[in-house]
């Protein structure tokens, strides 16, 4: 989940492959299992170095790339588009908090509803796409994804969503730092988020939180938000929200508050919002039950409770089978997430090795031939005068240096993108052996898709 380490100690990838061996081979034991978790995470901790050239144990490889996870910005299209129909930009900024705040829940604990089992995402390639679609109902109307893998040391995952028919658009692009403090791993993510409405032409950054990964040594993990990040708009509001919960010894785990004020005055609250992000959280105007910022005497209004646990989201829609690119995430990590499902960990290690080994030699062909992989959707700039503007209020910084640069969604690209994404190249993401299985599957949708029709066919005949 990061791309720097800083440790005390001089750990070796090569530590790893002992707690490993047992798995390369076919279904490992609880035993093989165990030994290679706790040798991953002795090493993590005393690793000096990139800790992306540490191959994590496939025992705790989740079966979804980080490509996929810019999904989770919009798996509730209705409320990614409420801000653009509101007329009051106060009530607006209200609005973006609220969807911002529903995002939290798919993004960091849907992969492990009853907690204590979030695995490690896969790794992207450099250039890996993730391509799909929410069709919702006509009021919303469609709204798109794309996400790409723009660098790879540091790993950068850049996203561009949109929604034409309300005019809404979300770009950003994050990274990841890990650090260790008590044996708590903590992630710094690092990016932003931009929202903009064409109706009044409004944007909003969003900076990002920071992760804990919690009961990581009892094999219980799951994530809990930590610190402080913003939402900043050029209307004029900023939306602060603090991050705590569940412990070592106490406190109740996904808690936060929120305050809305203008900016520049933070003790001017309008809104405050409390409760867990995985549970419920409530909306009130004026005095907030947990704000001591708020102006003595204030009166407070329950607007709404929002109940995480009962949100109806839209399913992500993406390519049929027969139509996805090799690079497309679905495709080329198939071999790799049917293996993780099956708990085959050998098969598992083996279908890594082969993407892993692919991508290297495709950096070391671009070396020699003095030549940049080309992103398809996304570009670097030099500077970004919006994030500067909407940054201040908040004092929020880019680094660059950080994430391998700038990274903007680039519509010239994207508007002339179509598989073959990089025609000419030999992307061989599956082995031939392979190929066979994936035109199965395919065959299979085919199938699964007739006898839909059929049925549709025959309730209206």
């Amino acid at each position: 989940m990061s791309h720097a380490l800083k440790g005390r100690g001089a750990g070796t990838a090569s530590d790893l492959s002992k707690g490993e061996s047992a798995a390369v081979h076919g279904n490992a034991s609880d035993s093989s299992k165990e030994g290679s978790f706790f040798v991953f995470f002795r090493t993590l901790r005393n690793f000096n170095g990139d800790i992306w050239s540490l191959p994590a144990p496939t025992s705790i490889v989740g079966p979804i790339s980080l490509t996929e996870f810019s999904s989770y910005w919009a798996e509730r299209p209705d409320l990614l588009v409420a801000p653009a129909n509101e007329p009051d930009p106060q009530k607006r900024s209200l609005l973006v908090l609220k969807w911002y705040l529903s995002t939290l829940k798919p993004s960091y604990a849907s992969r492990n509803e009853n907690g204590g089992n979030e695995k490690k995402p896969l790794n992207p390639f450099l250039g890996e796409l993730f391509l799909g679609r929410w069709e919702d109902d006509p009021d919303i109307g469609t709204t798109q994804l794309i996400s790409e893998q723009v660098s790879h040391h540091p790993p950068v995952t850049a996203y561009c969503i949109w929604n034409e028919k309300h005019g809404v658009r979300l770009q950003g692009y994050n990274g990841q730092d890990v650090n260790f403090f008590k044996m708590v791993p903590l992630v710094q993510q690092i990016g932003h988020a931009l929202l903009h409405l064409d109706k009044y032409d409004e944007d909003y950054l969003i900076t990002l939180p920071s992760l804990r990964i919690e009961n990581i040594v009892a094999r219980t993990p799951f994530v809990e938000l930590d610190k402080t990040n913003y939402i900043s708009s050029s209307s004029g509001y900023v939306s602060k929200m603090d991050y705590s919960g569940k412990g070592w010894l106490s406190g109740k785990r996904n808690t936060f508050t929120a305050s809305m004020y203008p900016a520049g005055k933070e003790s001017e609250v309008l809104y405050t919002i409390d409760g867990q992000w995985t549970e419920s959280f409530t909306i009130k105007e004026g005095t907030g039950s947990s704000s001591h910022n708020l102006k003595p005497g204030s009166a407070s209004k329950t607007l709404e409770t929002y109940d995480a646990r009962t949100s109806k989201t839209v399913p992500l829609k993406t390519a049929k089978k027969a139509q996805l690119d090799d690079i497309e995430a679905p495709k080329a990590w198939f071999k790799v997430k049917n293996a993780i499902r099956n708990n085959d960990l050998g098969k598992t290690a083996v279908a890594k090795s082969h993407i892993e080994n692919m991508q290297r030699d495709l950096r070391t062909k671009e070396e020699e031939e003095h030549r940049e992989w080309q992103r398809r959707f996304f570009s670097k700039v030099p500077n970004h005068p919006l994030f500067d503007k909407l940054a201040a209020p908040i004092k929020a910084r880019i680094e660059a240096d950080r994430t391998g640069g700038i990274w903007r969604f680039d519509a010239e690209k994207a508007k002339d993108a179509k598989p073959p994404f990089h025609p000419g190249l030999d992307l061989k993401f599956m082995k031939d052996e392979d190929v066979e299985e994936w035109q199965a599957e395919i065959k299979k949708e085919e199938a699964e898709d007739e006898a839909n029709e059929r049925r549709r066919s025959g309730k209206h005949s």
